[in-house]
């Protein structure tokens, strides 16, 4: 695959996407500058212009606060980057707000606190899951045999929303041992919901600074591999992990937030 796709937009993981993705990607292919392909298909939240135009020094997150600009490389990453602040303007911009909030409060650090820290492993790797209950007592306990065998036919009542612009990337050539940090989400991955908005409204520091998300080893969901319809394919423990054991004492870990 070369460094402008092209991507299979019927596979589940991209086909959210297809809308703006093939509209941008057949612009970059056609030679447009990637910056200029993301604007073509706007209106956007903000303007993606040349990463040169990122001065040396300045905080990334902090620059696109500031001037309403997004520094855009020519590569897969920032494609994907690109297609998420078009989908989710109103989760992005909030999720921005956030980090320049955190860097101005805190400065730029070796070791970021804990809000940015989550911020960052959400819009790099982040998944949104609407799915029954029973399925999310066994994402919480980590019981994979649970979740993807004994109650796999309640998978045809989720949906799935992959909101990581670095997982979108990697899933071009995905791997079994991908894993998503996944939020929960009620109901606004449903036929005309608003999962931008939710998302929106969901970004606070306090939810964020409690770590909201458990892992989910993505090709693990029914009908995204078809190595998983043998269900030898769960009993890699390297991939699906137990659930650690907690000292006496020790809360559990706290539930996804919903709404």
């Amino acid at each position: 695959m070369s460094g402008h796709g092209p991507w299979d937009w019927s596979a589940p993981w991209y086909a959210p996407w297809r809308d703006p993705g093939a509209a941008v990607a057949a612009r970059w292919q056609a030679g447009l500058p990637l910056p200029d392909a993301l604007n073509a298909c706007g209106p956007a939240a903000v303007r993606f212009v040349p990463q040169s135009a990122l001065p040396e020094g300045e905080p990334y997150e902090r620059h696109i606060h500031a001037t309403g600009t997004v520094p855009t490389r020519e590569d897969p990453h920032d494609f994907f980057h690109g297609l998420v602040w078009l989908r989710l303007p109103q989760a992005k911009r909030r999720m921005n707000a956030l980090q320049a909030g955190q860097i101005a409060a805190l400065g730029v650090q070796g070791r970021r606190g804990p809000v940015r820290d989550a911020l960052t492993v959400f819009d790099e790797n982040g998944l949104l899951l609407d799915a029954p209950q029973p399925l999310w007592d066994a994402l919480l306990a980590r019981d994979w045999q649970r979740l993807f065998v004994r109650d796999r036919t309640l998978w045809a009542q989720a949906r799935v929303l992959v909101v990581g612009h670095a997982l979108l990337e990697k899933l071009a050539s995905p791997r079994k041992d991908m894993t998503a940090h996944v939020w929960r989400a009620n109901a606004p991955l449903r036929d005309g919901d608003d999962p931008d908005g939710w998302l929106a409204a969901q970004c606070t520091a306090q939810s964020l600074a409690a770590k909201p998300f458990t892992p989910l080893p993505v090709l693990g969901i029914p009908g995204w591999c078809e190595a998983n319809q043998n269900f030898p394919f769960y009993e890699d423990s390297t991939v699906f992990r137990p659930a650690r054991l907690r000292s006496a004492g020790t809360p559990p870990p706290a539930a996804p937030v919903s709404s």
